[in-house]
């Protein structure tokens, strides 16, 4: 009997998860968009402004002006000069905007200055969207 009530649990918990873990997630890939990797003395001095405010810490921003829709990904004190970001995609998937960026060291074969730094990127494109979905890969 204690054989039958054991075999019983354990077939109703096998079951109970293997229902559990057979959802399938989809994530529909969007639209590759066109931007522009915006110089830092071409950022509109209101979005310079604010990023100066939060660089210290990591940011996701977005601005739009009359023209143009800015998208900012920073990533925050850093303890050393040198970092750098990469721009891995920029999509579009209905009315939402997916940026995967990722944060590039110091190059280890030179003498890295040890000050702290504030790594950003700002991409600028012509589209306005509502949201904009940030990643880091």
């Amino acid at each position: 009997m204690k054989s039958i009530l054991t075999s019983a649990c354990i077939l109703i918990t096998g079951l109970t998860l293997l229902l559990c873990g057979c959802s399938a997630v989809r994530q529909e890939k969007g639209e590759a968009v066109d931007f522009t990797l915006v110089a830092h003395d071409e950022i509109p001095e209101e979005l310079l402004s604010l990023i100066e405010e939060k660089k210290a810490e990591p940011m996701e921003l977005w601005y739009q002006d009359g023209t143009y829709f800015y998208i900012v990904r920073g990533y925050g004190t850093q303890s050393y000069a040198g970092y750098s970001i990469a721009v891995e995609e920029l999509t579009l998937a209905e009315d939402e905007y997916v940026l995967k960026t990722r944060l590039i060291g110091p190059d280890t074969t030179e003498e890295v200055m040890e000050e702290p730094s504030f790594p950003y990127v700002v991409l600028k494109t012509q589209y306005p969207v509502s949201t904009v979905l940030f990643e880091s890969v």
